[in-house]
């Protein structure tokens, strides 16, 4: 996955009304029940069937670090789906994405200006338009390269020309990010 990808999964998740199973035997049984089997589990988590029954029937308790990161983040990726995309719908068409973002901002205007990259801090508040952009392109199976330049046309829309008011013509390059955030 990328920044801009795991940004808005993230912000989804932190919709959730309720934490994920704490437990390693309450997390495999949910992903059995989700899985609807021992088997596709074994194959998602990289681990033999027999390992997933016996933490069903908690034989096994602590699962190794490599394996537990691997479970919470497939219990999160699946945790809540009516809550998160109901959130995701809610930013889409009316309250928008809240961003905070550090990261070298470039530009090309027209002939006079600066154009010289510069880190700046931006917290800004995207309109539902470029919202719905960002979550169909995720959807979609869009790259983080095409996320970012969405990202970026919306930084430019939002911030830079200040929804066509001013700088007109102003491309916007969002490189070097050092740090990326989203809110629902």
């Amino acid at each position: 996955m990328g920044l801009v990808s795991d940004g808005l999964d993230r912000a989804a998740q932190r919709a959730f009304t309720r934490p994920i199973p704490k437990s390693a035997g309450a997390q495999i049984r949910y992903l059995v029940k989700q899985l609807k089997g021992t088997r596709p589990v074994a194959e998602l988590l990289g681990v033999s069937q027999r390992t997933v029954e016996r933490y069903v029937k908690d034989q096994i308790r602590r699962p190794r670090a490599d394996l537990a990161q691997r479970l919470a983040d497939a219990v999160r990726a699946r945790w809540q789906p009516r809550i998160r995309e109901q959130a995701r719908r809610q930013a889409a068409t009316s309250t928008g994405l809240m961003i905070d973002t550090r990261a070298r901002f470039g530009f090309t205007a027209a002939p006079g200006s600066t154009d010289d990259a510069r880190l700046r801090h931006l917290t800004l508040a995207l309109p539902p338009e470029h919202a719905a952009r960002l979550f169909d392109a995720q959807d979609a199976g869009a790259t983080e390269q095409h996320l970012r330049a969405i990202t970026a046309e919306a930084l430019g829309e939002v911030y830079f020309r200040d929804g066509g008011r001013r700088a007109h013509g102003l491309e916007v390059e969002f490189t070097d990010v050092e740090q990326l955030d989203f809110g629902l």
